[in-house]
């Protein structure tokens, strides 16, 4: 059984996952993992415990070349998690780019200091 601290620990690529089944419930788990970024092992151990946890719903559908494969949907819950997770993260990113900003300042204002701006672009 997948753990569930996964939440914790990884949540953008939880989020990413979320993302991408909203987007497309008919991608394969190969594809979905390529579309992330992440190994096939750790899609398959954070759909599982997205599965587990109750935000994502499996089914299964035939292709057109009579092949099996799965539809990913997202449940209500999933649908709140999402949420949730895309709130802290953009929280989490508005802070690091404000951060960012002030950094910047910082060094144009040491760069003006030592009268080097005249020869770097901006």
């Amino acid at each position: 059984m997948p753990d569930s601290n996964v939440f914790n620990m990884k949540r953008e690529e939880v989020l990413n996952l979320l993302r991408e089944v909203t987007a497309s419930p008919g991608m394969t788990q190969r594809e979905l993992s390529s579309k992330i970024g992440i190994s096939l092992g750790k899609l398959n151990f954070i759909l599982r415990a997205c599965i587990e946890k109750g935000l994502v719903k499996v089914s299964n559908f035939k292709k057109a070349n009579n092949r099996s494969a799965y539809l990913y949907y997202l449940t209500p819950e999933g649908f709140e998690e999402k949420a949730r997770i895309t709130y802290h993260f953009l929280k989490r990113k508005t802070l690091e780019y404000e951060a960012l900003e002030r950094e910047i300042r910082l060094l144009k204002a040491e760069l003006s200091e030592s009268k080097i701006t005249s020869r770097i672009n901006d």
